[in-house]
Protein backbone atom coordinates (compact mmCIF):
# COMPACT_ATOMS: atom_id res chain seq x y z
CA UNK A 1 0.00 0.00 0.00
CA UNK A 2 1.28 3.50 -1.35
CA UNK A 3 -0.42 6.40 -0.27
CA UNK A 4 -0.30 9.30 -2.63
CA UNK A 5 -1.17 12.85 -1.86
CA UNK A 6 -2.41 15.27 -4.91
CA UNK A 7 -3.96 12.38 -6.75
CA UNK A 8 -6.44 14.33 -8.58
CA UNK A 9 -3.93 16.37 -10.00
CA UNK A 10 -1.70 15.66 -12.79
CA UNK A 11 1.73 14.31 -10.84
CA UNK A 12 -0.46 12.76 -8.36
CA UNK A 13 -2.80 10.75 -10.51
CA UNK A 14 -0.46 9.81 -13.26
CA UNK A 15 1.37 8.65 -10.11
CA UNK A 16 -1.00 6.40 -8.90
CA UNK A 17 -1.78 5.24 -12.36
CA UNK A 18 1.81 3.66 -12.62
CA UNK A 19 1.42 2.29 -9.23
CA UNK A 20 -1.91 0.77 -10.05
CA UNK A 21 -0.94 -0.40 -13.45
CA UNK A 22 2.16 -2.54 -11.26
CA UNK A 23 -0.56 -3.91 -9.60
CA UNK A 24 0.47 -2.18 -6.15
CA UNK A 25 -2.52 -0.91 -3.74
CA UNK A 26 -3.05 3.12 -3.65
CA UNK A 27 -4.84 4.87 -0.89
CA UNK A 28 -5.43 8.47 -1.91
CA UNK A 29 -4.92 11.44 0.78
CA UNK A 30 -7.15 13.83 -0.25
CA UNK A 31 -9.05 17.41 1.09
CA UNK A 32 -12.19 16.63 -0.57
CA UNK A 33 -13.83 13.12 -0.55
CA UNK A 34 -15.95 14.00 -3.61
CA UNK A 35 -13.22 14.84 -5.99
CA UNK A 36 -11.94 11.20 -5.72
CA UNK A 37 -14.98 9.27 -6.78
CA UNK A 38 -13.48 8.18 -9.71
CA UNK A 39 -10.24 6.94 -8.16
CA UNK A 40 -12.49 4.97 -5.26
CA UNK A 41 -14.01 3.39 -8.37
CA UNK A 42 -10.94 1.81 -9.57
CA UNK A 43 -10.32 0.32 -5.88
CA UNK A 44 -7.85 3.37 -4.66
CA UNK A 45 -8.68 3.99 -0.94
CA UNK A 46 -9.78 7.57 -0.20
CA UNK A 47 -8.98 9.05 3.23
CA UNK A 48 -9.73 12.59 4.30
CA UNK A 49 -7.14 14.68 5.43
CA UNK A 50 -6.72 18.68 5.36
CA UNK A 51 -3.61 19.50 4.60
CA UNK A 52 -2.89 21.90 7.90
CA UNK A 53 -4.20 18.53 9.95
CA UNK A 54 -0.45 16.48 11.35
CA UNK A 55 -2.66 14.10 13.13
CA UNK A 56 -5.26 13.23 9.76
CA UNK A 57 -2.18 13.03 7.76
CA UNK A 58 -0.23 10.85 10.14
CA UNK A 59 -3.13 8.36 10.25
CA UNK A 60 -3.09 8.51 6.27
CA UNK A 61 0.55 7.51 6.41
CA UNK A 62 0.00 4.88 8.90
CA UNK A 63 1.25 1.72 7.33
CA UNK A 64 1.87 2.12 4.25
CA UNK A 65 5.20 0.85 2.11
CA UNK A 66 5.98 4.14 1.38
CA UNK A 67 4.16 7.88 0.59
CA UNK A 68 4.40 10.11 -2.89
CA UNK A 69 4.33 13.48 -0.92
CA UNK A 70 3.64 16.82 -2.53
CA UNK A 71 2.24 20.60 -1.67
CA UNK A 72 -0.20 22.25 -3.43
CA UNK A 73 0.83 24.68 -5.60
CA UNK A 74 0.69 28.13 -4.27
CA UNK A 75 0.45 31.20 -7.54
CA UNK A 76 -0.72 33.97 -4.81
CA UNK A 77 1.83 33.29 -1.77
CA UNK A 78 1.73 36.34 1.00
CA UNK A 79 5.42 37.32 1.58
CA UNK A 80 7.62 35.00 3.44
CA UNK A 81 5.28 32.22 1.94
CA UNK A 82 3.60 31.68 5.33
CA UNK A 83 0.55 29.73 3.92
CA UNK A 84 3.53 27.26 2.35
CA UNK A 85 5.21 26.65 6.13
CA UNK A 86 2.37 26.25 7.76
CA UNK A 87 1.67 23.07 5.01
CA UNK A 88 4.83 21.83 4.98
CA UNK A 89 5.17 22.02 9.17
CA UNK A 90 2.09 20.11 9.59
CA UNK A 91 3.51 17.26 6.73
CA UNK A 92 6.93 17.18 8.67
CA UNK A 93 5.34 16.38 11.69
CA UNK A 94 2.46 13.99 10.33
CA UNK A 95 5.75 12.00 8.74
CA UNK A 96 7.32 12.45 11.65
CA UNK A 97 4.83 10.66 13.93
CA UNK A 98 4.02 7.55 11.24
CA UNK A 99 7.26 7.20 9.88
CA UNK A 100 7.07 5.59 7.03
CA UNK A 101 9.96 3.43 5.57
CA UNK A 102 9.86 6.25 2.48
CA UNK A 103 8.64 9.48 1.04
CA UNK A 104 9.18 10.18 -2.76
CA UNK A 105 8.62 14.35 -2.59
CA UNK A 106 7.81 15.50 -5.55
CA UNK A 107 10.22 19.12 -5.71
CA UNK A 108 11.54 21.20 -8.46
CA UNK A 109 14.51 22.39 -10.32
CA UNK A 110 16.19 25.08 -8.57
CA UNK A 111 15.15 23.73 -5.74
CA UNK A 112 18.37 23.98 -4.21
CA UNK A 113 19.44 27.32 -4.66
CA UNK A 114 18.23 29.70 -0.91
CA UNK A 115 17.18 32.98 -2.84
CA UNK A 116 16.64 33.88 -6.54
CA UNK A 117 13.43 31.58 -7.32
CA UNK A 118 10.18 33.18 -6.93
CA UNK A 119 7.79 30.63 -6.78
CA UNK A 120 10.41 27.57 -6.56
CA UNK A 121 10.89 28.76 -3.15
CA UNK A 122 8.37 27.08 -1.71
CA UNK A 123 9.70 23.83 -2.74
CA UNK A 124 13.05 24.96 -1.17
CA UNK A 125 11.24 25.09 1.89
CA UNK A 126 9.74 21.72 1.54
CA UNK A 127 13.48 20.42 0.60
CA UNK A 128 15.13 22.13 4.04
CA UNK A 129 12.18 21.43 6.45
CA UNK A 130 11.56 17.18 5.40
CA UNK A 131 15.65 16.65 4.86
CA UNK A 132 16.22 16.70 8.95
CA UNK A 133 13.56 13.57 9.20
CA UNK A 134 14.93 10.12 9.64
CA UNK A 135 13.43 8.55 7.10
CA UNK A 136 15.17 7.56 3.67
CA UNK A 137 13.60 10.29 1.57
CA UNK A 138 14.35 10.79 -2.80
CA UNK A 139 13.08 14.48 -3.97
CA UNK A 140 12.03 14.24 -7.28
CA UNK A 141 13.13 17.82 -9.31
CA UNK A 142 11.39 18.07 -12.55
CA UNK A 143 12.69 20.31 -15.07
CA UNK A 144 9.74 23.16 -16.74
CA UNK A 145 6.72 21.40 -17.54
CA UNK A 146 5.40 20.49 -20.51
CA UNK A 147 2.09 20.99 -19.72
CA UNK A 148 2.66 24.45 -19.18
CA UNK A 149 2.07 25.14 -23.01
CA UNK A 150 -1.38 24.69 -22.18
CA UNK A 151 -1.63 28.12 -22.05
CA UNK A 152 -0.53 28.52 -24.94
CA UNK A 153 -3.17 26.64 -26.76
CA UNK A 154 -5.28 29.20 -27.34
CA UNK A 155 -3.46 31.99 -28.56
CA UNK A 156 -1.79 29.57 -31.23
CA UNK A 157 -5.12 28.74 -32.56
CA UNK A 158 -6.39 32.06 -32.94
CA UNK A 159 -4.31 34.17 -33.32
CA UNK A 160 -1.51 32.43 -34.96
CA UNK A 161 0.97 33.46 -31.94
CA UNK A 162 2.31 32.11 -28.28
CA UNK A 163 3.73 34.81 -26.08
CA UNK A 164 7.00 33.88 -25.01
CA UNK A 165 8.41 34.31 -21.82
CA UNK A 166 11.26 32.09 -21.76
CA UNK A 167 14.21 33.86 -23.75
CA UNK A 168 15.57 33.85 -26.18
CA UNK A 169 13.18 32.30 -28.13
CA UNK A 170 15.57 29.28 -29.58
CA UNK A 171 17.23 28.39 -26.68
CA UNK A 172 16.30 24.86 -25.23
CA UNK A 173 15.11 24.50 -22.01
CA UNK A 174 14.98 21.22 -19.75
CA UNK A 175 11.69 20.31 -20.20
CA UNK A 176 9.19 17.07 -19.02
CA UNK A 177 6.13 15.51 -18.83
CA UNK A 178 3.84 15.18 -15.43
CA UNK A 179 3.29 11.78 -16.87
CA UNK A 180 7.25 11.04 -16.85
CA UNK A 181 7.32 12.68 -13.08
CA UNK A 182 4.68 10.40 -12.11
CA UNK A 183 6.14 7.18 -13.39
CA UNK A 184 9.62 8.01 -11.98
CA UNK A 185 8.08 8.50 -8.54
CA UNK A 186 6.02 4.98 -9.08
CA UNK A 187 9.17 3.73 -10.07
CA UNK A 188 11.24 5.42 -7.18
CA UNK A 189 8.39 3.94 -4.43
CA UNK A 190 9.13 0.23 -5.35
CA UNK A 191 13.19 0.97 -4.64
CA UNK A 192 14.93 0.66 -1.17
CA UNK A 193 17.67 2.69 -0.21
CA UNK A 194 19.02 5.15 3.05
CA UNK A 195 19.55 8.89 3.38
CA UNK A 196 18.52 11.25 1.05
CA UNK A 197 18.44 10.89 -2.80
CA UNK A 198 17.75 14.01 -5.23
CA UNK A 199 16.66 13.07 -8.73
CA UNK A 200 16.51 15.26 -11.80
CA UNK A 201 14.18 14.60 -14.17
CA UNK A 202 14.02 16.21 -17.80
CA UNK A 203 12.38 14.68 -21.06
CA UNK A 204 14.15 12.92 -23.93
CA UNK A 205 14.98 16.20 -25.45
CA UNK A 206 15.21 19.97 -24.74
CA UNK A 207 12.89 22.04 -26.50
CA UNK A 208 12.49 26.04 -27.41
CA UNK A 209 10.04 28.20 -28.14
CA UNK A 210 10.30 27.89 -31.65
CA UNK A 211 9.68 24.27 -31.13
CA UNK A 212 6.96 24.71 -29.60
CA UNK A 213 5.57 26.84 -32.37
CA UNK A 214 6.50 24.56 -35.01
CA UNK A 215 4.85 21.54 -33.45
CA UNK A 216 1.82 23.73 -32.73
CA UNK A 217 1.99 24.68 -36.14
CA UNK A 218 1.91 21.03 -37.62
CA UNK A 219 -0.67 20.27 -35.61
CA UNK A 220 -2.86 22.75 -36.05
CA UNK A 221 -2.28 23.22 -39.60
CA UNK A 222 -1.89 26.54 -39.30
CA UNK A 223 1.31 29.10 -39.14
CA UNK A 224 2.53 29.74 -35.19
CA UNK A 225 4.80 32.29 -34.65
CA UNK A 226 6.74 33.36 -31.48
CA UNK A 227 5.80 36.78 -29.88
CA UNK A 228 8.95 37.34 -27.51
CA UNK A 229 7.61 39.72 -24.61
CA UNK A 230 10.03 41.99 -23.70
CA UNK A 231 10.96 41.92 -19.78
CA UNK A 232 9.97 45.90 -19.33
CA UNK A 233 6.79 44.94 -20.49
CA UNK A 234 6.32 42.12 -17.89
CA UNK A 235 4.75 43.63 -15.11
CA UNK A 236 2.00 45.76 -16.96
CA UNK A 237 1.18 42.51 -18.69
CA UNK A 238 1.21 40.78 -15.61
CA UNK A 239 -1.36 43.50 -13.81
CA UNK A 240 -3.41 43.53 -16.67
CA UNK A 241 -4.11 39.74 -15.85
CA UNK A 242 -5.53 40.91 -12.36
CA UNK A 243 -2.54 39.64 -10.58
CA UNK A 244 -1.70 41.17 -7.20
CA UNK A 245 2.07 42.60 -7.48
CA UNK A 246 2.95 40.24 -4.66
CA UNK A 247 2.85 37.14 -7.27
CA UNK A 248 3.58 39.12 -10.14
CA UNK A 249 7.10 40.05 -8.16
CA UNK A 250 7.43 35.78 -7.34
CA UNK A 251 6.62 35.13 -10.90
CA UNK A 252 8.70 37.49 -12.51
CA UNK A 253 11.89 36.35 -10.22
CA UNK A 254 11.27 32.68 -11.62
CA UNK A 255 11.05 33.65 -14.72
CA UNK A 256 14.09 35.51 -14.78
CA UNK A 257 15.99 32.72 -12.94
CA UNK A 258 15.22 30.47 -15.62
CA UNK A 259 16.69 32.74 -18.22
CA UNK A 260 19.28 33.41 -16.49
CA UNK A 261 20.41 30.00 -15.97
CA UNK A 262 20.16 30.25 -12.23
CA UNK A 263 17.39 27.96 -11.82
CA UNK A 264 19.19 24.66 -13.54
CA UNK A 265 19.89 21.20 -12.20
CA UNK A 266 22.18 21.03 -9.27
CA UNK A 267 24.84 18.15 -11.09
CA UNK A 268 27.10 16.39 -8.12
CA UNK A 269 25.90 13.86 -6.48
CA UNK A 270 22.46 14.17 -7.90
CA UNK A 271 20.96 11.62 -9.96
CA UNK A 272 20.03 12.54 -14.01
CA UNK A 273 16.65 10.63 -15.23
CA UNK A 274 15.52 10.98 -18.59
CA UNK A 275 11.24 10.87 -19.50
CA UNK A 276 9.72 9.41 -22.47
CA UNK A 277 7.13 11.90 -23.46
CA UNK A 278 7.78 14.46 -26.28
CA UNK A 279 6.98 18.03 -26.60
CA UNK A 280 4.59 16.53 -29.66
CA UNK A 281 2.78 13.87 -27.57
CA UNK A 282 2.09 16.40 -24.56
CA UNK A 283 0.50 19.22 -27.04
CA UNK A 284 -1.72 16.54 -28.91
CA UNK A 285 -3.43 15.60 -25.52
CA UNK A 286 -3.58 19.21 -24.47
CA UNK A 287 -4.92 19.77 -27.60
CA UNK A 288 -7.61 16.94 -27.62
CA UNK A 289 -8.47 18.49 -23.73
CA UNK A 290 -9.02 22.17 -25.17
CA UNK A 291 -11.22 20.84 -28.06
CA UNK A 292 -13.18 18.24 -25.42
CA UNK A 293 -13.32 19.90 -22.35
CA UNK A 294 -14.21 17.78 -18.93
Amino acid sequence: MYAIMGITGNVGGATARALLAAGKKVRAVVRSRAKAVAWAEQGVEVVDADMLDSAGLAAAFAGVEGVFAMIPANFSPSPGFPETRAIVAALRSALDQARPPKVVYLSSVGAQRESGLGLITQLNILEHETRTLPIPSAFIRPAWFLENYQWDIGPARDRGEIDVFLNPPDRRFPMVATDDIGQRAARTLGQTWSGHRFLELEGPRRYSALDAAAALSRQLNRGVRVNPVPRDQWTGRFEREDTAPGPITNRIEMLDGFNSGWIDFEGGGSEHCFGNRTLEEVLQVLLERNANPP
